[in-house]
């Protein structure tokens, strides 16, 4: 079994030596390619044993290793401008160019990878070293491929602080506790709209697993588990990461969940269970607010997913998703989602969440949702999950654990009220104009007394803003 953590270590080290490479989101998505290929491949070895039909859509050549001399599994292959030019001019080309016509959806994979990603490295004599380093390990051998896969999450939880790209990644407690909560069963339809890098579908999937009893019925995860991405790096993460869990032919689609008319979605897309994310924050492009009815028109794309996700679930479906406290309050289209969403769906559990949990990416006040679909909401049940003792933030050296949840659990199955658990019947919420933004009852709002070193720092701080917006006002005059 190789050192798997070495292996990384040392691409890392090689990777900081390249004039290519700028800022670690970048260095993920180089990684990120070499990865995927070089797991591909091996699965490829593998089916090739299991199945003589099988052929790999990848043409010879561009092979990770097929014979001696080949470009990538020989240690002493080509290097240097050779495997630059190689690795630019013919393996991107070819492989954004896949044959599609021999209906290998594997063929499709590599195809939507290699057509949103690149090769930044400008050095093929550390192109080769790279290659070398991931020659060590051996994706077929279990260990090997389960050790890789818990390093796995580590790089993907790096893209938290690798600027935008945050956005793409879920902390695991939360993914594990949305996916333990919903509990999916074999042969439901599990869908996550908006995937980014496969958090919640290699939860669902490890889930239904443990409940898998057949062949047939590990098979039908790969159908039944989807999701959908529509920016390169993420869905090329997502699907090395489905991979990594023993799918085949991941069940991802490249593309935005938003970009065609709500009414192209039939019963016959519908999902028994959605656990998702959303993009929030964010503005949609490319007009997509006109695929929904002109009430539910909005460039906010929180809203927009809420809208989609209540459309896409089955009667009796449900979801657990994440959304920000702007979500839960404002007026016109806010309302009018907020107000469907209760009279379409139950919505009898709101976790509210510290602000800290995705930072640092995001900042902003957290809630997860809990509804099902075929039922109005009667009451809506709060939890306020607390810190731990002794924290005042999460952080990237802190960050939220899974046995947190623990106590969620417990009380789950068992409601009682208390200081940090509250029901709200659905004539209050009404009343409220549908606002959910409801603050604890039972907490007092602290008065916070600052000292005159962190006034004067504050004050320091918004002049310079303020000075900022007054340059910006002088340059557009």
């Amino acid at each position: 079994m190789a050192n798997i953590s070495g292996v990384i270590k040392s691409i890392r080290d090689i990777m900081w030596q390249d004039t290519g490479l700028n800022g670690d989101a970048q260095r993920i998505e180089q990684l990120g390619w070499m990865l995927f290929l070089k797991i591909f491949s091996d699965k490829d070895k593998e089916l090739e044993i299991l199945d003589d039909k099988y052929t790999s859509p990848i043409p010879a050549q561009f092979h990770w290793v097929k014979e001696k001399g080949n470009w990538a599994g020989d240690d002493e292959g080509m290097t240097g401008d050779e495997l630059l030019e190689f690795v630019d001019r013919q393996l991107f080309p070819a492989l954004r160019n896949i044959d599609l016509s021999t209906g290998n959806r594997r063929a499709v994979i590599v195809r939507e990878v290699f057509d949103g990603n690149n090769n930044y490295m400008k050095s093929g004599i550390n192109i080769r070293k790279v290659l070398n380093k991931l020659n060590e390990i051996d994706f077929n051998v279990a260990k090997d491929r389960h050790a890789f896969g818990e390093l796995y999450e580590g790089i993907l939880k790096e893209l938290q602080s690798a600027g935008k790209s945050g956005e793409f990644y879920t902390p695991r407690a939360i993914t594990q506790f949305i996916t333990d909560i919903l509990d999916p069963q074999p042969g439901e339809k599990i869908l996550d709209p908006a995937c980014g890098t496969g958090g919640y579908l290699t939860c669902a999937i490890e889930h239904l697993k443990k409940q898998a009893n057949s062949v047939e019925a590990r098979k039908s995860l790969e159908q039944n588990v989807a999701g959908w991405e529509y920016k390169p790096l993420p869905y090329l993460l997502a699907t090395t990461n489905l991979i990594l869990h023993d799918i085949e032919v991941p069940n991802i689609r490249f593309g935005d969940a938003l970009d065609q008319p709500l009414a192209n979605f039939t019963e016959k897309d519908r999902v028994n269970v959605i656990l998702a994310n959303p993009p929030f924050g964010g503005i949609v492009a490319n007009g997509n607010e006109t695929n929904f009815q002109q009430n539910y028109r909005t460039k906010e794309s929180a809203d927009l997913f809420l809208i989609l996700m209540i459309h896409l679930l089955k009667q009796g479906g449900r979801a657990g998703i994440v959304l920000p406290d702007g979500s839960l309050t404002g007026e016109g289209v806010k309302q009018r989602v907020r107000q469907k969403l209760l009279e379409e769906c139950n919505l009898h559990t709101i976790i509210r969440l510290p602000n800290s949990v995705f930072q640092p990416y995001a900042t902003v006040a957290t809630n997860l949702l809990f509804f099902k679909k075929g039922e109005p909401t009667k009451e809506i049940w709060y939890y306020e999950h607390r810190m731990p003792e002794g924290y005042k933030a999460y952080s990237k050296t802190k960050p939220i654990q899974v046995q947190e949840f623990e106590p969620i659990k417990a009380w789950w199955k068992n409601r009682k009220e208390s200081e940090i658990c509250w029901k709200v019947g659905i004539d209050t919420i009404v009343d409220r104009g549908y606002d959910l933004d409801i603050k604890n009852p039972t907490k007092q709002e602290e008065a916070h007394e600052y000292s005159s070193a962190e006034l004067l720092t504050m004050l320091s701080v918004s002049l310079q803003h303020s000075n900022k917006l007054l340059e910006k006002l002088k340059m557009a005059i």
